[in-house]
């Protein structure tokens, strides 16, 4: 089964937020055929940063991309995602 792994730019609702807790709510609320493969950081504005997050994924799962961005998008600390890569793993 091959795997895919894609990047999320993750904008945090609010500038307070701590992208560190952040890690940790993704990674709990991941399905289980979702796994972390790496995070990043980056700044945006005035102290503000994107969170950019490696996720892998089933390459044979249809649906997954759509699936995993719905599951992110239900924690409140996240009010934005672009998918910014999706390659193979």
């Amino acid at each position: 089964m091959g795997k895919v792994v894609i990047s999320f730019k993750i904008f945090p609702s609010e500038a307070t937020v701590d992208l560190n807790l952040l890690k940790e709510k993704i990674k709990k609320r991941l399905p289980k055929f979702a796994s972390v493969h790496g995070f990043a950081e980056e700044p945006i504005a005035f102290g503000l940063s994107a969170l950019i997050v490696h996720i892998i994924l089933p390459e044979d799962r249809s649906g997954v991309l759509d699936e995993v961005e719905n599951y992110l998008l239900k924690i409140k600390e996240i009010s934005q995602i672009e998918t910014i890569m999706v390659r193979r793993a």
